[in-house]
């Protein structure tokens, strides 16, 4: 490679993209194609997953399709073996697919919860392992993308499972990036806000998603203020992640949508205090609000968009 050749470009490599058959998994399906990529289509919607490599194909690219719901044994592994016996080879994963239950606590059933942690966190997890022992295997290293959410980060009414799911996925991240280090296995997770099908049930985004879908261009508030967009404009960020400039980064998560980039901090103590011989309950409560003033964290994804 050449110093005039963009790093970003990712020819000769293949990359795994899981819930591509819409939304955000498609678009950047779409986007690793177009860089170079020969790419795994995985998704449950057999005719999803089709139209998307037809589509790869037709526009000069390389891809499979691999028909599976991410989370159930046996899925992760038909993608890593679906992308060597293809390509030969696997250089990345973008763990994208997911699925929504939302209810409140009180009215969420296991089956609903089950199924949310299954797919997203389970799901993330077997996908991870199957492309670490691919990429351990071929000595060359690789790049790990976990899909979080601003749900996992602080909370949302009505997404308890979702959010559990989500905050689990960063701190596996955080984990695998010191794991696979010596292996030269790059681990991040991207917090992507966009409109889809999925954020149509949020009464607040409801009627954006509508305009979008009419081929209304979206408020200039709610690209930069909010950091919501397309499907579209998440995927420059897997691209870049994928990529041979990026390999460097790792442990980090990453906020993409609409205008806006961010970079999240990890948890940490806010405030701390000591007390010789411990706190009994008396010291806690006259004290708390002493302690806590202006330190008390918020909670809950901010749903006023206008």
């Amino acid at each position: 490679m050449d110093d005039k050749t963009p790093t970003y470009r990712l020819d000769g490599k293949t990359i795994i993209v899981t819930g591509a058959g819409q939304g955000i998994g498609k678009a950047t399906a779409l986007a690793l194609a177009h860089s170079g990529a020969a790419v795994i289509v995985n998704d449950v919607d057999a005719d999803a997953a089709h139209s998307v490599v037809t589509a790869i194909c037709a526009d000069g690219g390389q891809a499979a399709a691999v028909i599976a719901a991410i989370g159930t044994d046996g899925a992760a592994e038909d993608c890593v073996s679906a992308a060597v016996a293809n390509f030969g080879r696997l250089d990345g994963l973008f763990a994208n697919a997911g699925v929504l239950r939302d209810s409140v606590l009180w009215k969420t059933e296991d089956d609903a919860f089950d199924l949310v942690i299954a797919t997203h966190l389970r799901g993330t997890f077997q996908c991870a392992r199957a492309a670490a022992r691919q990429f351990r295997a071929q000595g060359e290293g690789g790049s790990l993308i976990y899909a979080a959410s601003p749900a996992g980060q602080s909370g949302n009414f009505g997404q308890g499972a979702y959010a559990a799911a989500k905050a689990g996925i960063v701190g596996m991240m955080r984990s695998h990036a010191l794991e696979l280090a010596r292996d030269k296995v790059a681990v991040n997770a991207i917090i992507p806000t966009a409109l889809t099908r999925m954020t149509a049930t949020i009464p607040a985004l409801a009627p954006h998603v509508a305009a979008m879908e009419q081929g209304q261009p979206l408020p200039e508030n709610l690209r930069a203020k909010h950091g919501i967009g397309t499907a579209q404009d998440i995927a420059p960020l897997v691209v870049f992640l994928a990529s041979d400039k990026a390999r460097g980064i790792t442990g980090q998560c990453i906020g993409i949508g609409g205008d806006r980039l961010s970079l999240w901090s990890h948890p940490s103590e806010v405030r701390t205090a000591t007390r010789s011989g411990g706190w009994r309950v008396e010291d806690l409560a006259d004290g708390w609000q002493d302690f806590s003033a202006d330190a008390v964290q918020p909670i809950g994804v901010p749903l006023a968009f206008d």
